[in-house]
């Protein structure tokens, strides 16, 4: 008789009828929020290409805020170019379902239009102890297109407080190009870094830091760059509603803050 229990119970627990031994997938991981990757330049769209660093504050003129300008620009190009597809293709995984995979990996698969070209998205993040691993995978359909090109990969802390995100240049160059370190502050985004990395660049190690503040001007870039003729590091402040700022580099002028009004007009800092 005991013989025949001991067999019942093993033929019970190997069929899965026991609750403890269901297989539970758990939840998908939460995805980074979509600003972790895009610094905000809205408050600085020049027509110029060039300022002249040792220009003098004349009347109305708006030198102040085109040299800010001009320096966020040089990270702005980067955005609008290399990095249009991947970002665009991240931004869109929010709107997805995802599907479990194995090993407490999910899958988000979509499809992304960029520029009249369709695109494959194929986003998947997997949940460890601590933080959650992503990569995300594009395939450009058009002919003479690529497969299933990791173009970004990274991880995000399991709190969502905060991660790392690398980008790599393109399916031709597949090579690392910039390294975003991002973290969250309640609801909202707290800081985000660009370092470019790309190995044989004289931009390599060039930094810009975004953030919001509590101040008045409570917007901020912290800026090391290569301004095509050395390094040179840059502090802007504004504010996000008037936009109102000021700038202030060892290169511009004599060091100190320079300031502009809500109009753009260089003014003499409070």
């Amino acid at each position: 008789m005991k013989k025949l229990l001991s067999f019942a119970l093993i033929l019970f627990l190997s069929t899965g009828f026991f609750p403890g031994c269901k297989k539970d997938k758990g939840s998908p991981p939460v995805l980074p929020p979509k600003e972790s990757m895009t610094i905000d330049f809205s408050n600085f769209t020049s027509g110029k290409k060039s300022v002249d660093l040792t220009y003098n504050q004349k009347g109305t003129e708006d030198s102040n805020f085109q040299f800010a300008a001009f320096v966020a620009a040089s990270w702005k190009g980067i955005i609008n170019t290399t990095l249009l597809i991947p970002i665009t293709a991240f931004k869109l995984a929010a709107d997805q379902n995802p599907a479990y995979l194995d090993t407490k990996t999910w899958q988000w698969s979509y499809n992304a239009t960029v520029a009249g070209v369709l695109y494959k998205a194929r986003l998947t993040g997997q949940i460890g102890a601590t933080d959650v691993v992503w990569k995300m995978y594009i395939t450009n359909t058009a002919a003479g297109g690529f497969t299933d090109f990791l173009w970004f990969d990274g991880t995000s802390k399991s709190d969502g407080t905060g991660g790392q995100w690398t980008i790599y240049q393109s399916a031709a160059a597949p090579v690392a190009m910039l390294q975003i370190d991002w973290t969250k502050s309640g609801t909202s985004i707290g800081t985000i870094k660009y370092t470019y990395v790309k190995n044989g660049d004289v931009f390599k190690t060039s930094t810009i830091e975004y953030g919001l503040t509590t101040g008045s001007l409570n917007a901020y870039y912290i800026v090391h760059y290569y301004n095509n003729v050395k390094f040179s590091d840059v502090n802007v402040e504004w504010n996000t509603t008037s936009s109102n700022g000021r700038v202030k580099s060892s290169d511009y002028l004599d060091g100190t803050w320079f300031c502009w009004d809500a109009n753009k007009i260089n003014v003499a800092c409070q």
